[in-house]
């Protein structure tokens, strides 16, 4: 999977939801407002009675022609898994809890942080991993390019940020705060464009955190007791894959991993261990690429197949592929099947 396109996926998706205004707002162009004058009546009518309990002055309206765009606060989005924030919370903050598969979570977010500052071609100037603060030098956290996101045409100014990482005495949940410590560019520093600032700055190290704690799942589910599909034979002498794991433990799971690999079970003899099964190649797209979701393509033609699960005479269980006239598929054919599908139990992190 290739790194640069849900990192970009995710960064946009991060601009677009926490508060940038893409749209020119029309509602103060001055065309828009209408002042009611009071009731006129001829010279020869005489003048309504009006009660002065409920008369109203005229509205005076004196505003700017120019569209003025005001945009809401920024917000942090929690995004990452166990990631949370405390309501009312008035500072840019982030609290994660400890995923399954993280061993130091302050050292999982320190290393987000450090590759957010890297990708934004910045540097550090202050460095303290006993109180969990990271200072940067200047950089430019709206780029140019990015302005029509804001609804203006904006210069690119810079800042300076401090990230702080505060990690409870449990060591299970830990926050991360950031701070805009230094700016410089035409625009006027306002509450409101430092609270955008440093939530921005913040969302990008949610998403980088996020991203890396998904490839950790991909390695964990790696590293778990896939089973290991040898080439063998069966107690006839045809050729099968071989697993020393044992027949229950195979039969049970094995027509749920062909289901994911795009088999439809057919039917499945407990009495004789035989499943039928019909192969339709899958078709892939972009986003299974993206997402990492993409079904492997055995090297079998389409159409049904007959699995034999049985009891190997070393304790273990065989797999003896036949094809739907009950032939047995050919060596060279079997051997690519085995390559092709114990490299799906390890990307999907299948266990059978």
């Amino acid at each position: 999977m290739q790194y640069w396109i849900p990192k970009a996926l995710a960064v946009s998706v991060l601009v677009s939801l926490s508060g940038c205004n893409v749209f020119i707002n029309e509602a103060h162009n001055e065309r828009n407002y209408r002042t009611h004058e009071g009731v006129k009546t001829p010279p020869s009518l005489s003048q309504p009675a009006q009660d002065p309990v409920y008369k109203m002055d005229v509205g005076q309206y004196d505003n700017n022609p120019e569209a003025t765009n005001y945009r809401p606060p920024a917000q942090v989005l929690t995004v990452a898994k166990g990631s949370w924030v405390e309501e009312g919370d008035k500072q840019a903050r982030i609290y994660f809890d400890k995923n399954d598969g993280i061993v130091d979570l302050d050292e999982f977010v320190w290393d987000s942080i450090k590759a957010v500052i890297a990708e934004n071609n910045a540097t550090t100037t202050k460095e303290d991993k006993l109180l969990g603060i990271i200072e940067t030098d200047w950089y430019s956290i709206i780029k140019a390019e990015e302005s029509w996101l804001w609804g203006d045409e904006v210069s690119e100014n810079q800042e300076r940020f401090r990230f702080t990482i505060e990690e409870k005495s449990h060591q299970r949940t830990a926050s991360l705060r950031a701070e805009l410590i230094d700016f410089k560019g035409d625009d006027t520093l306002t509450d409101l464009l430092k609270q955008q600032l440093e939530v921005r700055a913040l969302n990008q190290v949610v998403a980088e955190f996020d991203y890396r704690y998904r490839q950790l799942e991909v390695e964990n589910r790696k590293r778990q007791g896939i089973i290991s599909l040898e080439m063998g034979f069966d107690n006839k002498g045809n050729a099968a894959l071989v697993t020393e794991q044992s027949y229950d433990a195979v039969f049970d799971r094995f027509s749920g991993f062909l289901e994911r690999l795009s088999f439809t079970i057919v039917e499945i003899k407990t009495d004789t261990g035989l499943i039928t099964a019909d192969y339709n190649k899958p078709e892939s797209s972009v986003w299974d690429s993206i997402w990492g979701d993409e079904v492997a393509q055995l090297p079998i033609e389409e159409g049904q197949y007959q699995i034999l699960v049985s009891k190997t005479k070393e304790g273990g269980t065989s797999l003896t592929w036949m094809d739907d006239k009950g032939e047995t598929l050919e060596p060279g054919t079997m051997n690519g099947l085995q390559q092709a599908l114990e490299a799906a139990l390890i990307q999907r992190g299948i266990k059978i």
